[in-house]
């Protein structure tokens, strides 16, 4: 053994970054629309406002008055267009419809050929997140390469990589899980 500190794979960071991104897919799949009106679809789309790229809730006040309409007052007139622009390129789907600085979303009923796109799109989603979650496992078993090259024996190698593969299944299912449950919504009429 070398005089080197034999570093272990940090496990926590890695459920930690895995939960990260378990999260954005949360996220993501809320800025899907299932039929109902919600402040939370609009939340990924950004706007570039002051030469950045912001949230839209960081330009106006979102409210949701009715089951099937969203509305955000934006609170810098100059930024009306920027924000209509922006929803417009969202893949949302949604036509904007402006009245001074009030931009309403009027939902749509979602049609049988939009719902498959949506399941589709959510499918992206999940797979995105998949991808993360392997990117994360991939770091934890360079870590684990490290620790072998600095002296960890086989059999620690061999608990280690079981964990970290362990927690990465685990957090697939999660994916895979919460897949089917946002897509059965979607389909739901």
């Amino acid at each position: 053994m070398s005089d080197d500190e034999i570093v272990e794979p940090d496990i926590d960071d890695l459920s930690r970054r895995m939960d990260g991104a378990m999260a954005a897919l949360r996220s993501e799949f809320g800025s899907l629309r299932t039929g109902r009106a919600s402040a939370t679809m609009i939340e990924p789309v950004t706007v570039d406002a002051y030469g950045a790229q912001t949230p839209i809730n960081q330009v106006g006040t979102v409210n949701v008055p009715e089951p099937r309409m969203v509305t955000i007052n934006v609170w810098d007139k100059s930024l009306v267009n920027a924000v209509e622009k922006a929803l417009m390129e969202s893949g949302l789907g949604i036509t904007p419809q402006t009245n001074g600085t009030i931009i309403m979303l009027p939902i749509p009923e979602l049609n049988e050929e939009r719902r498959r796109e949506l399941t589709k799109v959510a499918g992206h989603y999940a797979e995105s997140a998949r991808v993360a979650v392997r990117n994360v496992r991939k770091d934890g078993m360079d870590q684990l390469k490290k620790a072998k090259a600095a002296g960890m024996s086989e059999d620690e190698e061999k608990i280690w990589h079981d964990e970290i593969q362990e927690l990465t299944d685990n957090h697939i299912k999660l994916v895979d899980d919460a897949l089917e449950t946002k897509q059965a919504e979607i389909m739901q009429v």
